[in-house]
């Protein structure tokens, strides 16, 4: 049966895995110190933009359901299910072109 280890098993260790063994505690305390940076930077850096304001409500066509918008300066431009694209504007929420796709 084989002797328990000592306590100190610092001593049992030769100096170069010493050196090793604080080698890699010394990486891995600045690989945490780096993940911990890095987020600190984004969260800061990169605050939530405000969006601006849109009209209270934009009247579509009959039959028609939205499937993206856009904005624009003065414009908000809406993509439809029947293959259009509504511009309206944006102070008055008055729809003020309406561009039909053809498909290929």
């Amino acid at each position: 049966m084989a002797a328990p280890p000592e306590k100190d098993s610092q001593a049992l260790l030769p100096a170069p895995l010493r050196i090793l063994q604080w080698l890699v505690i010394g990486l891995t305390a600045s690989l945490i110190f780096g993940v911990i940076t890095v987020v600190a930077v984004v969260v800061t850096r990169f605050p939530k933009a405000a969006t601006p304001p849109l009209p209270e409500s934009l009247a579509l066509p009959e039959g028609a359901s939205a499937l993206s918008v856009t904005q624009g300066a003065d414009w908000i431009g809406i993509t439809t299910s029947d293959d259009r694209i509504l511009i309206y504007d944006r102070a008055s929420g008055s729809l003020r072109q309406t561009v039909t796709l053809t498909r290929p």
